[in-house]
């Protein structure tokens, strides 16, 4: 398992799998190892993945100044493995609230991302608004569901300010296109891999600068891949969709039938998303780094 030195010192860790141009993976969670990405559907056919434990997460250590998870904060940390691997420009993906980290990333260093990929993504650090209805008109599509009527009841008081404490785990269905036994044991290790201390200042106060963003984004013209789910209720089409808005060269796409983990609910549409928008890139001999193709990294 490589590592590196972050800029104040933090060691942290990185896993390579695949076969292909690098592509840099952060994961949502916020702040919940990267192992639950794994090979995003099969993308390692045509990507060499390059996920990064955040600090606090999975093999890298923790920091010092537990400040340092702030998200604006953690930019440095991914110019620091851009840097590590010795990639004059990268090709970057966020899932979920680790999308926040990308588009950052991206406005501080435009120059330096050849092609961006947002997947389900969190919209806080561009401050695109998700409704309550944006939320749940995309979870009535579901009311067939045998698990849909306490699941919708939770998420109405949710989206009202006025959730019970068990009500956030009674919406748990409606993240996964099937809530079956493998939804259910996903669901159960995220509470093993999210560092909880670091998710509470990923967010904080300072964190995010929506307008300043934006502004940084309309002037990005790479490529630009903007994923939705169908049924995804914590990232809602519409909102994506205007999310995508932000960027020159970006346009949405929503994969059928898919929530919040796409790769997961159809593995072959999820990674043909990627290669119909032109994010497949050029074949590559290597591995930056100095590892060797479909090397696991661990």
């Amino acid at each position: 398992m490589p590592t590196f030195s972050a800029p104040d010192g933090t060691r942290l860790a990185y896993h390579v799998s695949g076969d292909g141009p690098p592509l840099i993976c952060l994961p949502g969670g916020p702040m919940q190892d990267s192992v639950y990405l794994g090979g995003l559907g099969g993308l390692t056919t045509h990507r060499t993945l390059i996920r990064l434990d955040l600090r606090g997460t999975g093999r890298s250590a923790t920091p010092d100044d537990p400040a340092s998870y702030r998200c604006d904060r953690l930019v440095d940390d991914v110019e620091a493995l851009r840097e590590e691997l010795g990639l004059d420009r990268v090709d970057l993906l966020g899932h979920s609230a680790g999308a926040n980290l990308a588009v950052l990333y991206t406005a501080r260093h435009r120059d330096r991302v050849a092609r961006l990929a947002l997947v389900t993504p969190s919209v806080y650090a561009v401050g695109v608004e998700v409704t309550a209805e944006d939320r749940l008109g995309t979870a009535r599509l579901r009311r067939d569901e045998p698990w849909f009527t306490p699941a919708y009841t939770a998420l109405e008081a949710i989206t009202a300010g006025r959730a019970a404490p068990g009500d956030w785990e009674a919406v748990a269905p409606f993240w996964f296109a099937r809530w079956d036994d493998e939804a259910k044991a996903v669901r159960e290790a995220e509470a093993k891999q999210r560092n909880d201390d670091a998710a509470a200042v990923y967010g904080s106060e300072g964190a995010f600068d929506p307008a300043a963003t934006r502004a940084a984004l309309a002037g990005f013209v790479a490529p630009v891949l903007v994923l939705a789910g169908e049924v995804d209720v914590a990232a809602p089409p519409r909102a994506v969709a205007e999310y995508a808005r932000l960027f020159p060269n970006a346009e949405p796409v929503v994969q059928p039938g898919a929530a919040h983990f796409p790769w997961l609910d159809d593995a072959g549409r999820f990674v043909t998303a990627f290669l119909e928008r032109g994010l497949e890139g050029k074949r590559a001999e290597g591995v930056p780094g100095g590892q060797q193709s479909r090397n696991s990294g661990d």
